[in-house]
């Protein structure tokens, strides 16, 4: 792996984290085009630096991470579906990792989702975080489940999950980044965990590009992130419903024309 494809990795990451279209998506497509998405570095990096997208929500929110221990517990009640489906799932999550199909189908049905959901929720009861119950951030938390098909979008899964529940946009996109930060901590740890238990090592070339990598991340998803919540909040998803649609779209005319998307 290069310091090229590092870059380009982490690009992608930082700029798609926080939008519904999914990172880990871009990420197998863009890592298959440059033909590494089945080398296992890849695959333990484009996990790993994630941490590096999702820690620019906690410099962003600073304050909102020591305002109660209340927040604290609705983050864990959220992250528990997700935690052990995580675990007993996390084979068949690996091997999904390195189909560029299932990320082009699950663009398309993500897509046209998004094209209805602003129609589908319209009465927002909650507006504040601190209305957010146990139970709610519970459902919010297995919607998050679903994104676990590579391709689907953790935030926008557990966005459209947090409106579901009568969350207003903004607070939903809100707690979708909220929720992003111990999810990505255990992912990133369990990816760590299961590289060493097959029997790799990460070399010092690999780790300096893992520090790379969570670095671009964390710098292009800060600026990516405020953008991110005020458009979200004024034009909704529909422009990211119809990009969903035409990526995905091209992805599965490419795959079934017979492409193997390792061009570089």
């Amino acid at each position: 792996m290069s310091i090229f494809q590092t870059l380009v990795l982490a690009i992608i990451e930082g700029l798609t984290e926080f939008l519904p279209v999914s990172s880990t998506g871009h990420m197998i497509i863009a890592s298959s085009f440059m033909g590494i998405a089945s080398d296992s570095f890849v695959k333990l990096f484009t996990v790993c630096i994630q941490l590096g997208a999702i820690l620019s929500v906690v410099v962003l929110y600073f304050k909102k991470f020591f305002k109660s221990f209340q927040f604290y517990i609705k983050l864990f009640v959220a992250f528990i579906p997700a935690a052990i489906f995580g675990l007993v799932f996390s084979d068949k999550i690996d091997q999904m990792l390195e189909s560029p199909l299932t990320v082009g189908i699950s663009l398309v049905i993500g897509g046209i989702i998004l094209l209805f959901v602003d129609n589908w929720f319209k009465n927002t009861a909650i507006i504040e975080e601190e209305n957010v119950n146990y139970l709610t951030a519970l459902k919010v938390g297995f919607f998050q489940c679903i994104a676990m098909i590579p391709g689907v979008s953790r935030s926008g899964s557990t966005i459209v999950g947090g409106m579901a529940q009568g969350m207003s946009r903004h607070l939903a996109a809100e707690f979708s980044f909220f929720l992003a930060v111990p999810t990505m901590f255990a992912a990133t740890a369990k990816k760590l965990l299961d590289f060493y238990k097959e029997g790799h090592h990460i070399s010092t070339e690999q780790t300096q590009l893992l520090i790379i990598g969570n670095v671009v991340a964390f710098v292009v998803a800060l600026i990516a992130i405020k953008g991110f919540i005020g458009f979200l909040s004024k034009n909704g998803f529909k422009l990211f419903g119809w990009y969903r649609i035409i990526v995905g779209g091209i992805i599965i005319i490419l795959i079934l024309s017979g492409h193997q998307l390792s061009i570089i």
